[in-house]
Formats: C-alpha cells, sequence, structure tokens
C-alpha cells in the first residue's frame, strides 16, 4: 500500500467540517471581505471561542486584546487566522480515531513542541510572520494517524527509540515511506496549500541545501523535538541528530537551540490546554 492507499482508506475518518470549506473557498476568492470570514467563523463558538484563545495567548503576545473574530482577522491577518482555523479542525477531525489515549496524548505533545520549536527558531531568525510556522510542525506528522487507524500494527512497528535506526528511516523500512510523506496526501486531499503540506512532504529528505527554509526549520525543530520526546531519558546531544553542516544552513547555534527548548518549555501547557486540553493533563 502506497501513502495515498491510506489516506483513501482513512479519509471517511478524518474529514474536515462543513465550515472549513466555506472558511477556504472565501480566503481563496479574492472578493472576499473580513466581514464574510468573520462571520462563517462565529457560526462554529467552539471554533470562535479556540480562535480568540490562541490570538490573545502568549504564543502570539499581541499587547492588546482581541475580542472579536473581526479584530482578530485584522490584526493577525486572514494567512495567520487560517492557520488557527486549520489547528482547531485538525484537531477536531482526529477526535474520532479509536486509539489508546496514552498514546494520543504523547501524539499532541510532540506535535506542539514542534510546532513551538519552529516558531521560535523562525522569529530567532528574524522570519516575517515566524507564527504561520508552527502549523508545519502542529501537522507534520498527522501520517502516524492516519497509519494507526489503517493499520495499527504497522504503526506500532514504526516506532524506533534506537539512535541507529532513527524513526523516519524504520517508518521507510516498514512502509515504503514516512509518515510525514502520508501527511503531505492528508493535507492534498484536503487541499490545503502547496506552502503547508511541501515542507511537510520533504521533512526527511537527505540534501537540505536544495530546499526553503521552512523544510530546512521543520527538518531541524523535528530533530529537536525527538531528541527531547521520542529519545528521551537517553544521554543524547542534538548532534546525534542534526550535523554542523545541516545547523549552519540556518545559521543555528546550540545557544539558540537551548532557547527554542525553554521557550517550548515554557508555553507548551498554554498551547496544549486550548488545542487538546486532554494532553495537557500531562504537565
Amino acid at each position: 500500500m502506497t501513502a495515498d492507499d491510506y489516506v483513501e482508506q482513512a479519509s471517511e475518518i478524518f474529514v474536515l467540517s462543513d465550515s472549513f470549506i466555506r472558511i477556504r473557498e472565501l480566503i481563496d476568492d479574492e472578493a472576499s471581505t473580513i466581514d464574510d470570514i468573520s462571520e462563517v467563523i462565529l457560526i462554529d463558538p467552539a471554533l470562535s471561542g479556540t480562535v480568540l484563545k490562541l490570538a490573545n495567548s502568549p504564543f502570539f503576545n499581541y499587547p492588546g486584546k482581541i475580542d472579536t473574530i473581526s479584530k482578530a482577522v485584522l490584526v493577525l491577518g486572514i494567512t495567520e487566522v487560517y492557520n488557527l482555523v486549520i489547528a482547531y479542525f485538525t484537531t477536531e477531525a482526529f477526535k474520532k480515531i479509536d486509539a489508546n489515549q496514552d498514546y494520543l496524548d504523547e501524539f499532541w505533545i510532540k506535535s506542539v513542541d514542534c510546532a513551538l520549536l519552529m516558531k521560535f527558531l523562525g522569529t530567532s531568525l528574524g522570519i516575517v510572520h515566524a507564527e504561520r510556522l508552527f502549523i508545519l510542525g502542529l501537522l507534520h506528522n498527522l501520517g502516524e494517524l492516519v497509519v494507526q487507524q489503517v493499520a495499527t500494527e504497522k504503526q506500532k512497528s514504526c516506532e524506533s527509540q534506537d539512535i541507529n535506526l532513527l524513526p523516519w528511516l524504520k517508518q521507510q523500512e516498514v512502509l515504503g515511506f514516512t509518515f510525514g510523506q502520508c501527511s503531505a496526501e492528508l493535507l492534498k486531499q484536503w487541499q490545503l496549500p502547496y506552502s503547508i503540506f511541501a515542507p511537510i512532504r520533504d521533512q526527511d529528505v537527505e540534501d537540505l541545501s536544495q530546499y526553503n527554509a521552512e523544510t530546512q526549520l521543520l527538518y531541524v525543530a523535528k530533530r529537536i523535538m525527538s531528541r527531547n520526546q521520542v529519545f528521551k531519558g537517553q544521554d543524547l546531544d542534538y548532534s546525534d541528530l542534526l550535523t554542523k553542516e545541516e545547523l549552519a544552513l540556518l545559521c543555528i547555534d546550540k545557544s539558540m537551540i537551548d532557547n527554542a527548548v525553554d521557550y517550548c518549555d515554557l508555553e507548551r501547557l498554554g498551547l496544549l490546554s486550548i488545542l487538546n486540553p486532554k494532553a495537557s493533563m500531562l504537565y
């Protein structure tokens, strides 16, 4: 089975709501206004509440109070609010999954960590609107849940805490594709922008120098997260997962990594409490 076959089998379970489809259509329509988008968001109280909580969280660090959806769109921008909508509906879509709760909690902790690391590193490197990068980290491994739902035993076979057989290499060995490639196929089916699914598809490439900054950042953030979560308890250094050459492409040093991890530890609980309250109970 290919990654596309897995996504096709799971497509009836992991679907985005009509509200998301309507918002996506409005954003793609140049004639639509902020009010048009705001009205659709307001139809869904849970979505509205989540967008406002995220907009007012330390994640954005906006100095004033954002108390309406229209203000959120105006202050943060249409693209950023769209990313918040994607984050909300993605976590909603996967609530139907048949899996152990502890496993799901750990999955979302790793996803949120990767999202926070992406945001911090992007900001530190001076990337404009670095908050948008968090969506790449949050969605980077959705393919794991797709495989888990379709073939639980294969997903378990892909688990690896062996530094000599990294998880993404084990995935390729067991499945013939990585969870990242499967994630990209799902996001393509959801008709998300190329700028989102392409870096996620390419997160495990061998030669980073041929790819854009978003792909390079995801590559780095995922490996920092893996050192702290996947290989937790093992005496590993970041250099065990990242070469000097890979870090040099983005001018990232050990100090920046340490600061990114500190930021992640500080903000993890707040973001989890909004996107996945059950997972936040672990902290």
